[in-house]
């Protein structure tokens, strides 16, 4: 299996790039990838695209459609409820683990971080600073084994597009959740710092089902009752 320790610079510069076009939703499930034009669109050559594109398999991104080549993941109802599932049990654990193991520089420098959140509301820089929020929150819990897991999980929900924070209100209940998270770690109350993540993500997880069966050409899977 490649990783992205055998790719060359190149290689990680344009596997880094076709991540940040998923995010954002300028890539989307079912998008052929193709390495002629990527290659163009990206200013390099195509080994370092075909680098990346093996890279996007191996993370499970990206599969081989017949007769369409590399094309990425779509994903079905089971998994996106089974990938939210597991968020939920990997932050909640990494909130009760800062809890325990998070100085109270950490925890300053994450209440300001969600403080800046809150003034953004909705805008772009909300969502770079949600994500910044995270992944502080995950080093603040001080285990990498953790850590691994979740930048895993993060790949994979990557397939679902831009974050539910551009749904209207939904940046400003964020906010409140985090602080909710955030109270439950400065009182050094693991148990409800747990609870408190679980109930942030599965609120980004209705979100996110809500929009999923919106959308006017559903995804395989979202044809039935969405219990």
């Amino acid at each position: 299996m490649t990783t992205e320790d055998d790719n060359t610079p190149q290689g990680n510069a344009a596997y880094a790039r076709l991540l940040t076009e998923l995010r954002e939703g300028r890539l989307n499930p079912g998008d052929r990838l193709r390495e002629t034009e990527l290659a163009e669109r990206l200013g390099m050559s195509r080994t370092p695209v075909r680098e990346a594109i093996r890279q996007l398999e191996a993370d499970g991104i990206v599969t081989h459609v017949p007769r369409q080549g590399a094309t990425i993941r779509t994903l079905d109802y089971a998994e996106v409820m089974e990938l939210y599932e597991m968020r939920a049990v990997l932050e909640g654990t990494a909130a009760r683990l800062a809890a325990r193991a998070a100085s109270d520089i950490e925890i300053e420098e994450l209440i300001d971080m969600n403080q800046q959140m809150a003034q953004l509301g909705n805008a772009p820089e909300a969502f770079v600073l949600n994500r910044q929020f995270h992944a502080a929150l995950l080093d603040a819990a001080k285990n990498r084994f953790l850590a691994r897991s979740i930048h895993t999980l993060q790949k994979a929900l990557m397939i679902l597009g831009p974050t539910t924070l551009t749904e209207p209100d939904r940046a400003a209940k964020a906010v409140e959740e985090h602080f909710g998270v955030l109270d439950a770690i400065k009182a050094r109350e693991g148990a409800l710092a747990e609870a408190a993540m679980r109930a942030h993500i599965e609120a980004a997880q209705r979100v996110r089902v809500r929009a999923l069966r919106a959308l006017p050409d559903r995804t395989p899977g979202f044809d039935g009752d969405l219990l």
